[in-house]
């Protein structure tokens, strides 16, 4: 095994131990707690109130403090219908409902608003955005819509993006002959290929990412790079399969590494095509290709 496949494959483990790090503790302390008679506002049913139960997946993707906790509670909750479009969000009662400072209340809608799920407005306060402005390319939502009542929707829309995107990138990748990428992207198969033959899921997971979002960096066009966090996150949510990168097998891997041998020769046309191939959905899933939608 290389040098960086024993790296990747330990620091995978590591990670996934959920271990907080040195200088990882939360930078924002907790509000004064609320008087025992302080009875919680009704319109925040349903809402968690106790951050540290966001869970082990949010905390490593956001951050371990409270702030990215918070933001992905509300984000959860905006994305998932239970905080409607055009529904006020004061402050102080977020504050009161999950115990935290203002300070981090504050930092937290300002995240959402960069999002497009809440804005702000002088005499108006902070409400819920309608859908239509919501940032649907930004990799929190697509993961937030990827476990809410949304899922099957995000999926497919996921596996049709892909569709448009990665192909092309791997058409374009081949053009461009840099050896030093194309030696990070066989790394990444030789990953892989560790991986699944020791049962490591995560790290074959990873490895996945990286190899994805890389072949669309060294695409050459950056408008297409831009979109490369779309990939990225479409690759870490779960719920079923839908492309041949969903799952570790030896199928996808030969196709990974066909793709890298395409590059090698510069075959622009054969690595669109095992892109295309990979892509493909697993043989028990009825539909192969993303259809058109009747409209």
């Amino acid at each position: 095994m290389s040098t960086l496949a024993h790296t990747m494959m330990t620091a995978a483990r590591s990670t996934d131990s959920g271990l907080v790090g040195p200088g990882e503790l939360d930078r924002y302390p907790y509000a004064e707690a609320p008087a025992p008679d302080r009875v919680a506002s009704p319109s925040w049913e349903g809402a968690d109130p106790e951050l540290g139960r966001v869970g082990r997946r949010a905390a490593g993707s956001r951050g371990r403090g409270l702030h990215g906790q918070l933001v992905q509670q509300l984000g959860q909750m905006i994305v998932s219908g239970d905080l409607g479009a055009d529904r006020p969000l004061v402050p102080e009662e977020i504050g009161q409902r999950f115990e935290v400072s203002r300070t981090v209340v504050r930092e937290s809608l300002r995240v959402l608003e960069a999002k497009g799920l809440v804005s702000a407005r002088p005499n108006v306060g902070t409400r819920v955005r309608p859908v239509s402005d919501w940032n649907l390319l930004d990799p929190d939502i697509i993961e937030w819509r990827a476990f809410g009542p949304q899922r099957d929707d995000q999926r497919r829309e996921l596996s049709e993006l892909r569709w448009t995107i990665e192909p092309l990138a791997a058409r374009l990748a081949a053009g461009h002959g840099r050896e030093d990428v194309q030696q990070r992207l066989a790394d990444m198969v030789e990953i892989m290929g560790h991986a699944l033959g020791q049962g490591d899921a995560l790290t074959f997971s990873r490895a996945d990412a990286e190899f994805h979002t890389l072949l669309i960096q060294v695409a050459g066009n950056r408008m297409l790079e831009h979109l490369s966090g779309i990939v990225s996150a479409a690759l870490h949510v779960s719920g079923g399969p839908v492309t041949g990168c969903d799952r570790p097998s030896e199928t996808a891997l030969a196709q990974h590494a066909r793709i890298v041998d395409a590059l090698g020769t510069g075959d622009g046309a054969a690595a669109e095509a095992a892109m295309r191939q990979l892509l493909t959905v697993h043989p028990e899933i009825e539909r192969v290709v993303p259809a058109p939608r009747e409209h």
